[in-house]
């Protein structure tokens, strides 16, 4: 720990938390696709039977963006239990291939973390974001940068819930409008994060992966399409001599 305090007190100021706060700054992009998707998804849980405050649960345990929705659609259809489980569980499955892409890059300089605390708020638009921005961030520092980048993602969501949960039923009864504008939010945000991440990576896996999911669209569903998209891409990454660069 203490051969890593020199590389940290020359961050710009605020010593040890300075790490923190850029992540938390870096999450910003985050935070204002994450509010209004948070918003709609309080306003649509409570639509179909769902307590504000198990809204708010939910988004507190699951942190699942669209997953959240389709639980929530789900629950509204009368699905079994089973159903609702085993359908949330295959969408995320995805988030499996994430881990051990970044970790490698997060603990360059040797784990400090415990792994649930790194895994805790991994997310599509996390992962995307901190693989577009890490190799700016010192090694020593990346931990701590990495959970601040969580930590303001997840916060925005959260607080989103709440405020859609409990304002839901005047905010649907006075702009029917809203909820259907804001479906477009996390497409649109997820889009704007991959081709900052294009700019930092292969694109070429990005593009088999992209293709690959594209097409099994048309036969499989959503969640198998992903997956099969996400091994596509890695087949092609394992094909390829890594090319990784690490900024010092």
């Amino acid at each position: 720990m203490s051969r890593s305090m020199p590389a940290i007190q020359n961050e710009k100021g605020g010593g040890a938390f300075a790490p923190f706060v850029r992540g938390m700054r870096d999450s910003m992009a985050i935070m204002l696709g994450y509010l209004p998707m948070a918003t709609s998804f309080g306003i649509a849980a409570i639509q179909v039977g769902v307590a504000p405050w198990m809204a708010v649960v939910i988004s507190i345990i699951t942190f699942t963006g669209a997953g959240q929705f389709v639980l929530v659609a789900l629950l509204g259809s009368g699905a079994s239990a089973w159903t609702i489980v085993t359908t949330v569980v295959l969408m995320n499955v995805r988030h499996l291939f994430y881990g051990p892409s970044l970790l490698p890059l997060l603990t360059a300089q040797g784990q400090r973390w415990p792994l649930p605390f790194l895994a805790a708020g991994l997310t599509d638009e996390v992962f995307a974001t901190a693989m577009g921005n890490i190799e700016r961030v010192p090694p020593a520092q990346r931990e701590r940068w990495y959970l601040g980048l969580q930590l303001g993602s997840y916060a925005s969501w959260v607080g989103g819930t709440a405020f859609g949960a409990l304002l839901g039923h005047e905010i649907s009864r006075q702009a029917q409008w809203l909820q259907i504008t804001l479906g477009f939010v996390l497409p649109a945000l997820f889009v704007s994060l991959l081709l900052e991440l294009l700019a930092h990576s292969r694109w070429q896996i990005v593009a088999v992966a992209m293709l690959v999911t594209a097409l099994l669209l048309l036969v499989l569903p959503a969640h198998w399409a992903m997956l099969g998209g996400m091994a596509a891409g890695g087949f092609v990454s394992a094909t390829r001599a890594p090319t990784i660069r690490i900024k010092t």
